[in-house]
């Protein structure tokens, strides 16, 4: 569950809507338990439904008008402190400043060390894409975090 909710939090930039993405994942995945092929990869089967869902989400999400949040309300959302206590903050900003597709296939491969074969999979993309979004995603994050360091 946790490296579900880190792949939610990176996707979505936002604790409460992660939290809400990993519930449907695996909501999901207990009513379609009896389509899980035993012996395949349980983890890679978990991250195809977490990423649909997500999908989903963006697909409905379009479909209503936009609302806005007004500042104040609320409890404010303290950071996840193991980011901050190891310095990955300038890294947590530049991976959720990237661009969706290429976010998605960097945390598969280099946070949840999927294979491109897997990705290609939960993307529904050819594996030449995988692999091109991760190489043009990891440059963006090499040019966000030597901006980021003095």
């Amino acid at each position: 569950m946790r490296r579900l909710y880190g792949t939610a939090y990176r996707m979505t930039g936002n604790a409460a809507d992660a939290e809400d993405l990993v519930q449907d994942t695996l909501l999901r995945a207990f009513r379609g338990f009896d389509r899980f092929a035993a012996g395949t990869n349980l983890r890679a089967w978990l991250f195809t439904i977490l990423y649909r869902v997500r999908a989903d989400g963006l697909r409905r999400k379009s479909r209503v008008p936009p609302t806005e949040e007004l500042d104040g309300e609320g409890p404010p959302v303290p950071p996840p402190q193991d980011a901050l206590a190891q310095g990955g903050e300038d890294l947590e900003r530049a991976i959720a400043a990237l661009p969706e597709p290429f976010r998605v296939a960097v945390v598969l491969r280099d946070v949840e060390e999927l294979s491109y074969g897997e990705i290609a999979e939960i993307m529904r993309v050819p594996m030449g894409t995988v692999m091109s979004r991760i190489h043009r995603g990891r440059a963006l994050l090499r040019t966000a975090l030597a901006g980021a360091r003095p």
